[in-house]
């Protein structure tokens, strides 16, 4: 069982509306659709306002997110053990393209020293992660509209992010939703460089 402190936040778009809807029915999350096409920093902004309103912990989750069977029960262990910090539940291949080097060194560093997580010192994806509840109000006052939404809210957290070496998520990589931001075509594979033993339970 998920501990009670934990909620959890769905960030749907409506060409994605049956996975966001059933996203957040399998975890009982709270559901932000972005009917007005207003773009993904809009979406996890409204994420955090929701965030900071609420009494304990909660993980945000973009619709293309595919959690591991176990998802809830293993959360709530990470967030027990690192409760002060940006706990980012998927680490994954493609993109952003100048950050993978460091991922596999970083990985091949873990399985040396047999542990189970890596540090970077940015948040680089939005598709499923969780502020500590007590840093949302200043990640709220430290927001850049201007910034890709992963970007966005690393930035305004401002410290290193930890990531398990085994994701709890994969990545659903399909067509994006919305254009990047710096109009670049993605031809990488985005999904998890490790996946939890679980595998991603079927979706809708």
């Amino acid at each position: 069982m998920v501990a009670p402190q934990v909620k959890f936040v769905v960030l749907g778009h409506p060409r994605r509306r049956d996975q966001a809807v059933w996203l957040a029915s399998r975890l009982d999350a709270h559901l932000i659709m972005d009917y007005a096409s207003r773009g993904a920093n809009w979406g996890h902004r409204m994420a955090m306002e929701w965030a900071v309103e609420q009494d304990g912990r909660v993980v945000v989750l973009e619709d293309d997110a595919l959690p591991v069977d176990g998802f809830e029960t293993l959360v709530g262990s990470w967030l027990e053990r690192f409760p002060d910090a940006l706990v980012s539940f998927y680490l994954g291949t493609g993109r952003p393209p100048q950050y993978q080097p460091k991922i596999a060194e970083k990985l091949i560093e873990s399985d040396k020293t047999h542990s189970d997580y890596i540090t970077l010192p940015r948040l680089i994806h939005g598709v499923c992660y969780s502020v500590p509840q007590a840093h949302v109000g200043n990640v709220l006052k430290r927001w850049e509209s201007h910034k890709p939404a992963d970007y966005a809210v690393g930035d305004a957290w401002g410290g290193v992010v930890v990531y398990p070496c085994w994701s709890l998520v994969d990545h659903q990589d399909g067509l994006s939703v919305e254009r990047p931001w710096n109009n670049a075509l993605r031809r990488e594979r985005r999904q998890a460089w490790r996946l939890h033993r679980g595998q991603p339970a079927a979706s809708a």
